[in-house]
Parts: structure tokens; C-alpha cells; sequence
């Protein structure tokens, strides 16, 4: 049991409503988890703002999902992990990427990997991974400015299976078929 409350658009901080309206529009539903952040505006509003602008980076879009569901089993976030394994499902992400990713342990596809293993590096020394780690992931054909923008989903990603485990968040119906 969660000592937070899982707001409603009318019980929620006026400041946090305007996010909940767009995220239900969006998703055709509220999900608890956002009902539950919405206690803190800043928490919601700064997550959303930080998603956006993650989701704009030059990394592509499966790319960007291995490092958020990299973070979501490196924290323990099962909400995390259930929400963007339906949205590698929707990318059109073969259901074996799931699971390796679910294992914790090296992917078939090596560029892929480089990205998990980046990401877990950069989560081992707090950033300092070293001109060695650099290197491979820049040898996996990403750039500078990939490994800075991972650096950016670590971040936002961080925050939000933080809050999601502070909370409690659950695993709504809709995305009950990938926990």
C-alpha cells in the first residue's frame, strides 16, 4: 500500500492537470502512475518536459527504448519495463529483444548491446566511463552526441523509476501483457 494518492483531473494539484489531460489524451487513458506523480506538478511537468525533449535526440527510437528498459531492470521498475516493452512492440521490435533485455544480459544485436552496455557503464562510474567504453560505443557507429544524449535518458529515466518505485506505480491493465 502507497501512502501517495492516486489523483483524478479534479483531485490533483491545479498545476499538474494540464499534463494529466494531455498524457490521457495521448495514451486514451490516465495512468496511475501519472494519478500518483501528480501530487508534485514539478515532478510530473518536469519528467513530461524531459521525455519530450529525450524522445527528439538523434538516437533512434529502439535505440532509445534498450537504455529506458536498460534503466527499468537496472532499478527494478516493473512499470517501466511493461510500458516500453509495449512500445518496442509497437516499434516494430522483435519480442526477443524483450526478453533479452528482461535477462539483463548481452543482446543478439551488437549495436544494440552497445547502447545497454553504455548505458550500464555510464550507471557504474556515475559518467567517468573512460576513453576505452567511449570508443566501443562510438565504434558501434554513434557519435558524440549520441553518447552525451544517453547520458540524457539516463537522467530522465532515473527520475522516473525512482519516483515510479516511490510511489508505488502499478502495471495498468492495458500494458498488464508485457510485465
Amino acid at each position: 500500500m502507497t501512502v501517495f494518492t492516486e489523483h483524478t483531473l479534479e483531485s490533483a494539484p491545479a498545476a499538474s492537470r494540464q499534463a494529466m489531460s494531455a498524457v490521457a489524451g495521448k495514451q486514451g487513458y490516465l495512468p496511475a502512475a501519472v494519478g500518483l506523480l501528480a501530487e508534485s506538478p514539478e515532478m510530473l511537468n518536469g519528467f513530461l518536459r524531459l521525455v519530450a525533449i529525450f524522445d527528439q535526440c538523434t538516437l533512434d527510437p529502439v535505440a532509445r527504448e534498450v537504455l529506458v528498459m536498460t534503466v527499468a531492470v537496472r532499478n527494478g521498475c516493473h512499470l517501466c519495463f511493461a510500458m516500453h516493452s509495449a512500445r518496442l512492440s509497437a516499434l516494430g521490435a522483435e519480442p526477443a529483444l524483450r526478453e533479452e533485455l528482461r535477462a539483463a544480459g548481452p543482446l543478439s544485436d551488437p549495436r544494440l548491446d552497445a547502447v545497454r552496455v553504455f548505458t550500464l557503464r555510464a550507471h557504474e562510474t556515475a559518467g567517468d566511463v573512460g576513453q576505452q567504453a567511449l570508443g566501443e560505443f562510438l565504434a558501434h557507429g554513434f557519435t558524440r552526441r549520441n553518447a552525451l544524449e544517453v547520458m540524457l535518458g539516463i537522467g530522465t529515466y532515473t527520475l522516473s523509476t525512482f519516483a515510479n518505485r516511490l510511489v508505488g506505480a502499478p502495471v495498468d491493465e492495458h500494458l498488464r501483457a508485457y510485465a
